[in-house]
C-alpha cells in the first residue's frame, strides 16, 4: 500500500503528465474500471461459493420424495371402497383362453 507522500508523488506525475483538464475525466475512468472490476470479482465469488455449495451437497433439488406403499392393514392408507363392492369384471366365454405357455 502506498504511503500518503507516495500517493501525493503519483498525484503530482499524473497532474503533469495528463494536465488539469484531463486529470478529472482520467480519474472518473478509473473508477468506473475499478467498479466494473469489484463487480466481476463480487459475481465471481458469488458464484464459486454456489458451485460449492452445490458440490456439498449435491442432488438437493433433484429429490423428489416418494411416500411409501400404503399397508392393508392400516385404516388411514386403505381405499375408502372396499373390494368386495367392486364386481369383478364380466367372464366373456365367447372368448377362448390360450393355454399356458402356447405361442403362436
Amino acid at each position: 500500500m502506498l504511503s500518503p507522500s507516495d500517493t501525493a508523488i503519483v498525484f503530482v506525475l499524473a497532474l503533469l503528465l495528463f494536465g488539469p483538464e484531463q486529470l478529472p475525466k482520467l480519474a472518473r475512468q478509473l473508477g468506473e474500471a475499478m467498479r466494473h472490476i469489484q463487480s466481476t470479482t463480487n459475481t465471481f465469488m458469488m458464484e464459486m461459493e454456489r458451485a460449492a455449495d452445490a458440490a456439498q451437497s449435491p442432488h438437493v433439488h433433484d429429490h423428489i420424495p416418494i411416500a411409501p406403499p400404503a399397508i392393508a392393514d392400516d385404516p388411514a392408507t386403505t381405499s375408502a371402497v372396499d373390494e368386495a363392492t367392486v364386481p369383478a369384471a364380466p367372464f366373456d366365454e365367447s372368448t377362448p383362453s390360450a393355454p399356458a405357455g402356447a405361442s403362436d
